[in-house]
């Protein structure tokens, strides 16, 4: 069983940052891939930002290309999602996932594939 719990969330001005961390407790942290996925209002959730249990391999939404860099500390069991130059359409709910796995290089992007998940934090992004 794992425990994922997301801080950082908050109010800023489009064309600032915010750095969300996703504290994991349970099993061996590097053992799991971990996403990223964002839900505004009215929309499906969605998937944002992922990083294979190796670390070495990192997926994103188009629309967050060249402004999220997604990483992770083993060491604390903690994966963070550094959003740069944010837009008002990244306005939602953001919430950590993990997957547990066999396979270090591979990310998965579907909700439907990850097992574990957090409460969520709320981004605002204010125009």
């Amino acid at each position: 069983q794992v425990t994922l719990v997301e801080s950082g969330g908050g109010l800023v001005q489009a064309g600032g940052s915010l750095r969300l961390s996703c504290a994991a407790s349970g099993r061996i942290f590097n053992r799991y891939i971990m996403g990223w996925f964002r839900q505004a209002p009215g929309k499906e959730r969605e998937f944002v930002a992922g990083i294979s249990a190796s670390g070495g391999i990192t997926k994103y939404i188009d629309s967050g290309k060249g402004r999220f860099t997604i990483s992770g500390d083993n060491a604390k069991n903690t994966v963070y999602l550094q959003m740069n130059s944010l837009k008002p359409e990244d306005t939602a709910v953001y919430y950590c996932a993990a997957r547990s796995t066999a396979d270090f290089g591979f990310v998965y992007l579907k909700e439907y594939e990850y097992d574990y998940w957090g409460q969520g934090t709320q981004v605002t992004v204010s125009s």
